[in-house]
C-alpha cells in the first residue's frame, strides 16, 4: 500500500461490522501519514453480502468517513450486484468508481495507477 498508495481488499465471507473496524485501523494511520489513497481495489468473484444489519451500517459509515480520501475505486468482480456499483456510487461518493470483470485485475490496477491501456 505504501509504494503505490493502492489498497486491495478481498472479502471472502459475509462482511461483518468488525471487518470495517479492522480496516479503519489499517487505513486511518496510513491516511494520516501519507495522505489520500490513489485507489482501492475490491476483488471478489462473488459479493458475499453482509452478516447482518449492523455490518451494513458499519460499511456505510466507513464509506462516509473515507470516500473523500480515496481517488479511485475498482470493483473487480463477476457479481451482478457489484457491477452496478459505479452507477450507484457516483451519487454518493467523491471517488471515481469503475467495474472490471474478475479475470481483469491487471486492467483495474493499471487504471488505478493511471496507466493508459494500449
Amino acid at each position: 500500500m505504501k509504494q503505490n498508495r493502492i489498497l486491495t481488499v478481498s472479502p471472502e465471507g459475509k462482511l461483518e461490522a468488525e471487518d470495517f473496524a479492522q480496516l479503519a485501523e489499517v487505513v486511518d494511520p496510513f491516511l494520516e501519514e501519507h495522505g489520500p489513497l490513489r485507489g482501492l481495489l475490491i476483488e471478489a468473484e462473488a459479493f458475499p453480502g453482509w452478516q447482518d444489519f449492523a455490518a451494513l451500517i458499519s460499511h456505510l459509515r466507513f464509506v462516509k468517513a473515507h470516500h473523500t480520501r480515496i481517488d479511485r475505486v475498482a470493483a473487480v468482480t463477476d457479481s451482478s450486484f457489484l457491477s452496478i456499483l459505479p452507477q450507484v456510487a457516483s451519487h454518493f461518493v467523491k471517488a471515481e468508481v469503475r467495474h472490471f470483470p474478475f479475470i481483469d485485475k491487471q486492467s483495474a490496477f493499471d487504471w488505478l495507477i493511471g496507466k493508459r491501456s494500449t
